[in-house]
């Protein structure tokens, strides 16, 4: 995460091939956001959005997809505690946007309380885990960093966030979204927590104002790219941390189509 001292994700966005995915995700996102439906059932796309995002990220947290289908989840029946997180998490996004700028350390406190309801005991709910406590690693990346690493990174992403930035908010989204992912601070939901971080930036920095793109559905769609690709961040390497950019420029990409597709079927009624 270091860059110049006019703006430290700079660096970032003109690494090879960044420009690039930015634009080609901008042109389907903008795409999408010129559909007539959104005219009438903006509201609709929407919503089915949040719930097809919320069923992807419940699915990488290691939900049993035979099991959750989207009719399943649609219906409120799972009791998997992964499903019914994510989908509180994904409810309360635009309650959120606000404040994430503002107070982040109190957002992703929230957003923890949300994934981890049903995950674990009341106590730990919104607070980071201690030194002697387990991560999960649904995504295979290895063993998660220190507390003490994790305050200091948490640290740094605060002021990141609270700082406004000429960068393109999915090079934000990527970096917040790899942050989180890596550092896993609460050891229980923390993909969740990371894809939901995402999908936030990129709403409260203006690429999708009214959360119609299921990002977390296009990291499900390239589950098989997810874990090495955030292994790549890790390296903190130009070429690690690029690839990881194109990769959920990406992402977002299919999430976008994903929600063009249920307007085009919106249309034909």
């Amino acid at each position: 995460m270091s860059a110049s001292s006019v703006d430290p994700l700079q660096r970032i966005a003109e690494l090879p091939g960044v420009g690039e995915a930015v634009e080609q995700a901008r042109d389907v996102v903008d795409r999408l956001l010129g559909h007539r439906v959104l005219r009438r059932r903006s509201s609709d796309v929407s919503m089915e959005s949040a719930l097809r995002g919320a069923r992807a990220s419940a699915l990488l947290e290691g939900a049993d997809a035979a099991v959750e289908t989207l009719e399943h989840v649609r219906s409120g029946a799972s009791e998997d505690p992964r499903v019914k997180g994510a989908l509180r998490v994904s409810g309360e996004l635009g309650t959120l946007t606000e404040t994430w700028p503002k107070a982040p350390h109190q957002v992703l406190a929230r957003l923890h309380t949300l994934a981890a309801a049903d995950g674990v005991p009341a106590e730990r709910l919104g607070r980071p885990r201690a030194q002697e406590e387990s991560a999960d690693d649904p995504l295979g990346i290895g063993t998660a960093p220190t507390t003490a690493e994790v305050a200091a990174r948490l640290r740094a992403l605060n002021r990141l966030l609270s700082t406004r930035s000429s960068v393109p908010a999915l090079v934000v989204g990527a970096v917040v979204h790899g942050e989180l992912a890596a550092l896993r601070p609460f050891g229980w939901g923390d993909g969740i927590i990371a894809r939901a971080a995402e999908r936030l930036t990129l709403i409260e920095r203006g690429l999708d104002p009214k959360s119609l793109v299921p990002s977390e559905l296009g990291h499900e769609e390239l589950r098989d790219e997810y874990g090495p690709a955030l292994r790549g961040y890790l390296t903190a390497t130009p070429e690690g941390v690029g690839a990881w950019v194109v990769y959920c420029c990406r992402a977002v990409e299919a999430g976008a189509r994903d929600s063009l597709a249920t307007c085009e079927a919106l249309k034909r009624g």
